[in-house]
């Protein structure tokens, strides 16, 4: 095991019409033993970060160390990770036996018999003892992603590096293979970086989510904490499903105005003090549908889910989404009231995007407590 210490990395490509700066000075730091899951979308440096730790891409400048060994200049054969890659990269000509000991033959002085036996026990913790005989191209894709993890395993290294491992394979193999790898990580206590560009998987796997955007750092937190105190308003807006409800809204005395005649006074009226316009967010879990009172907003869509359903409306030229309960079916057209707790209420600079104000209590409503709507029950 090791603690990673990324300090001020940054990766630039050079193209034939500049400079792209794929990760712009990155601090980071996974604790000894820690799940540590790199989220962002398509292109944001996490895989190029990721390819960075492990030796696969040269750093522009910064450092990379494991404990006090700085690897910067290291080649990732001399580095003790082991790499899981989304494409699981198994070779074809190969049986499961060989494709997982193949590693260990070329890069450790293990005789066969030592190798034989180390293989064979991964192939037992991962459930995979039947399979050593047969080749890729006879397992299925959650088989193939197993050999891959195998292989990683078997190397016994201080670093796990996990590219999107998950991404090929279909959702209900995917949640059952999530819950594998967190348990497997855990039993074997190793280091461990994870790149996803689902928020989901990252909030249901990681110890700890760094958040990227545009190369850079945006937050690093607990699950709870990104989602409930982001640093800004990209993080707000990437992280939650349904995203959060944001619009833009002029203050004038304490008062928000935001469009479809949206108006909302505060109790805590200093939490805009000074500003002239901010960004206004809202989760849907955190919008309450009342009988009086609050705004109004015209029903457009309800999508059931079960247990509950989601209620999409339009607010002047924004869309709203709330959670509300799977007996109420407001019918498109209807008009709806809606309100919600100051304390739920998320303010960002309009300008830069920065945080003003995040969520400060428990106040998710109690989902569909209520609906009313202008001349028709829900």
């Amino acid at each position: 095991m090791a603690i990673i210490n990324i300090d001020d990395l940054r990766k630039e490509f050079e193209l034939d019409d500049g400079v792209l700066t794929a990760v712009d000075d990155v601090d980071l730091t996974v604790e000894d033993g820690e799940f540590l899951v790199l989220v962002g979308p398509s292109g944001c440096g996490k895989t190029t970060t990721l390819r960075c730790v492990a030796g696969l891409e040269e750093v522009t400048s910064g450092h990379v160390r494991f404990d006090d060994e700085d690897v910067t200049d290291l080649r990732a054969r001399d580095r003790d990770v082991a790499m899981v890659f989304q494409n699981y990269a198994l070779y074809p000509h190969m049986n499961v036996r060989k494709n997982i000991g193949f590693g260990l033959k070329l890069s450790s002085e293990l005789t066969s018999a030592e190798i034989r036996e180390r293989v064979e026990d991964t192939a037992e913790m991962l459930g995979i003892s039947d399979l050593l005989g047969k080749r890729p191209r006879d397992l299925s894709g959650g088989q193939q992603q197993r050999v891959a993890l195998g292989r990683a395993i078997v190397r016994q290294p201080e670093v796990f590096l996990m590219d999107e491992p998950l991404s090929n394979l279909d959702a209900k193999l995917r949640s059952e293979m999530r819950t594998e790898l967190q348990e497997l990580q855990h039993d074997l206590d190793v280091t461990t970086m994870y790149v996803t560009h689902d928020q989901t998987e990252a909030m249901a796997m990681g110890d700890r989510i760094a958040v990227m955007n545009d190369g850079e750092l945006q937050q690093v937190g607990t699950a709870e904490e990104v989602y409930s105190s982001p640093a800004n308003e990209f993080v707000a807006n990437f992280i939650g499903s349904p995203s959060i409800n944001r619009f833009a809204a002029e203050v004038d005395d304490g008062t928000l105005h935001g469009p479809g005649g949206f108006t909302y006074q505060f109790d805590d009226p200093s939490w805009v003090e000074g500003h002239d316009e901010v960004r206004v967010g809202i989760r849907p879990e955190d919008v309450s549908l009342v009988e009086s009172g609050g705004n109004t907003a015209e029903a457009s869509v309800v999508e059931p889910m079960g247990n509950e359903n989601f209620l999409y409306a339009t607010l002047g030229d924004r869309e709203l989404t709330a959670r509300i309960a799977s007996t109420l079916h407001p019918k498109p057209g209807q008009t709806v009231r809606f309100t919600f707790d100051e304390a739920a209420l998320y303010l960002f600079d309009a300008e830069t995007g920065e945080s003003l104000k995040t969520k400060t209590a428990e106040t998710s409503a109690t989902v569909g407590d209520y609906v009313q709507t202008e001349g028709e029950s829900a």
